[in-house]
């Protein structure tokens, strides 16, 4: 069995935060958010990292991040190009927004042979969460029906700011932990240790506890997930292109959620305990600082991660 490899979804601009914030930095040594998810992934058995970019921001990528991570890792690259459609397909005239999160997921296909774990670029996951993907998905390998999928959940008040509203997704589970469903919240609040969210632009709230299990796009498939959304993509598109061509997402667990209501796969839903952090407003970034120097004093990493690794 292939040794499971990690996919980071690094394709997006950070509009809310202005600028490539994958290439901002946040530790001592001048480290990114995703050099300490690399360096969790990295101990928890991870070799291989696959990052997924538009291709013009490659040179900066590498030069940010890339290469540092090559002394550690096998490090990967795949372009999300809006161009990148069935045959027949074309992009829409005047769309620029990228195709979604299982659009990026897709173009790692040529660089992914076995199970995958999946991440966005800019979150902190904590190193509880990559030790439960890996040892899930190194356990499951592909074949079989259902299909096996994983997913690591985070408590709802373990991920929300201070300075605004985020957009989770919210599960549901069965009593032996496999995944029903993941409602999509775009604007939850924190609201005390809990939280509270609108569907209406604030005319209404609906409170939410700060123990919801929510979804931060970590997810463990095996290489045939890529088969079943590669299969899905013109549905979606013919769909999209008649109702909302310029900005309509082939969403990650949009596609999960089909396969599950179809009984061709499940997916189990592991836990982490860990706090979640991200940069999702500019005024996030002290606190991330702040937290990460916290646990870099109490011993969790090296002041230098890759200095570290690369003699261990």
């Amino acid at each position: 069995m292939e040794k499971p490899v990690l996919v980071v979804m690094a394709a997006g601009m950070g509009s809310r935060y202005g600028g490539l914030k994958q290439l901002d930095p946040v530790g001592s040594h001048g480290q990114l958010i995703i050099d300490y998810s690399i360096y969790d992934a990295r101990r928890a058995g991870f070799e291989t990292v696959v990052f997924v970019i538009k291709e013009e921001n490659e040179a900066a990528f590498r030069a940010g991040i890339g290469d540092r991570l090559a002394r550690a890792m096998d490090v990967r690259y795949a372009y999300q190009r809006l161009e990148d459609l069935p045959e027949g397909y074309a992009v829409p005239e005047g769309r620029t927004k990228p195709w979604g999160t299982c659009h990026a997921v897709l173009a790692a296909r040529e660089a992914v042979q076995g199970p995958f774990a999946v991440i966005n670029s800019d979150d902190y996951y904590g190193p509880e969460a990559f030790r439960e993907i890996y040892d899930y998905l190194s356990a499951h390998p592909d074949g079989g029906a259902p299909q096996e999928y994983a997913m690591v959940a985070y408590l709802l008040g373990n991920t929300v700011t201070e300075h605004g509203h985020v957009s989770r997704g919210v599960c549901q589970e069965t009593a032996d932990h496999f995944l029903t469903s993941v409602t999509e919240h775009t604007h939850i609040e924190k609201d005390g240790a809990d939280a509270r969210f609108t569907e209406d632009g604030g005319a209404t709230w609906s409170p939410l506890s700060g123990d919801t299990l929510v979804s931060m796009n970590l997810w463990g498939f095996p290489r045939s997930f890529l088969d079943e959304a590669l299969a899905r993509f013109p549905a979606f598109l013919d769909q999209t292109l008649a109702s909302d061509p310029l900005k309509g997402e082939y969403f990650l667990p949009s596609v999960v959620s089909a396969l599950i209501q179809e009984g061709k796969a499940r997916v189990k839903v592991l836990r982490s305990r860990d706090r979640w952090y991200g940069v999702t407003y500019q005024e996030d970034k002290p606190t991330v600082v702040q937290a990460l120097a916290g646990m870099t004093a109490a011993g969790l990493y090296p002041e230098d991660l890759w200095g570290h690794a690369s003699h261990t």
